[in-house]
């Protein structure tokens, strides 16, 4: 993470609805190489902000710059550099993962080798293999696969790891590590709050379009310590999905 470098900068964005604001004049940045976590309950406006960023929706104000680029004048480079997960909605359940990997490849304008992008999200086995015959953590990888298709600087996941066990779960905070450690910013939402302690370097709460706290995990966890806060409960080394997870074995599970 280079806190020298924002790649993504967020000045005073403000998105109104009519008579509604959705978000309030959020500022943060985003460094470059980091994974960043968006997060807040449902209808707190971090959808909203990541579509502003991604330049699929309109902001009514502030300034917004990726990379460089402005989402105002450069919408069209910022779509360039950056990775979005496309929603299971957008697939053609009876193609195969190869066949998908070349219509989006195209879509993209990136001459990408399928199996190649396969291989990097443990896909290479499915090839072959409809889109609506995936598991839930299978759909998820190839989803994430499809944000890298044009080598993306940046990419965003939305809420990542919803509906999946816990093997698949870990599987993909493995994965998106990875993803980070060759070089791509990562930008996630998640309602999960272990996993944004266990991925983030730091993590941004919005609440009613508002940002509430934005620091490391640790930091926010220790302010909370220092406060007097206690939990009811002692801490234990390890939780009940570390049990599940020790029990069952941490590969691939399919189905």
């Amino acid at each position: 993470m280079d806190r020298n470098n924002a790649i993504i900068s967020v000045k005073n964005l403000v998105k109104k609805y009519d008579d509604f604001t959705a978000v309030h004049g959020i500022s943060f940045d985003v460094y470059e190489n980091e994974i960043f976590g968006l997060l807040g309950p449902n209808g707190a406006g971090k959808t909203t902000t990541l579509e502003i960023i991604e330049t699929l929706r309109e902001k009514t104000s502030g300034e917004i710059l990726v990379n460089g680029y402005s989402v105002d004048k450069d919408s069209n480079k910022i779509k360039g550099i950056i990775g979005v997960q496309l929603q299971t909605a957008g697939y053609y359940p009876n193609l195969n993962l190869v066949e998908l990997m070349e219509l989006f490849s195209g879509l993209y304008g990136s001459d990408v080798k399928p199996m190649e992008m396969l291989e990097k999200v443990n896909l290479q086995d499915k090839a072959k293999a409809k889109y609506k015959a995936l598991s839930g953590g299978q759909k998820q990888r190839f989803s994430i696969a499809t944000t890298l298709i044009n080598s993306p600087k940046i990419i965003f996941l939305d809420e990542p790891t919803t509906g999946l066990d816990p093997q698949a779960r870990r599987n993909l905070w493995d994965l998106i590590t990875e993803i980070r450690n060759n070089g791509t910013t990562v930008v996630i939402t998640t309602h999960y709050m272990d996993e944004a302690e266990q991925l983030c370097d730091r993590v941004a709460f919005v609440e009613h379009g508002r940002i509430i706290a934005l620091d490391t995990p640790d930091n926010l966890i220790d302010k909370l310590i220092s406060s007097g806060f206690e939990r009811t409960k002692e801490v234990k080394k390890a939780n009940l999905e570390d049990v599940f997870i020790n029990l069952t074995g941490k590969e691939w599970r399919e189905g």
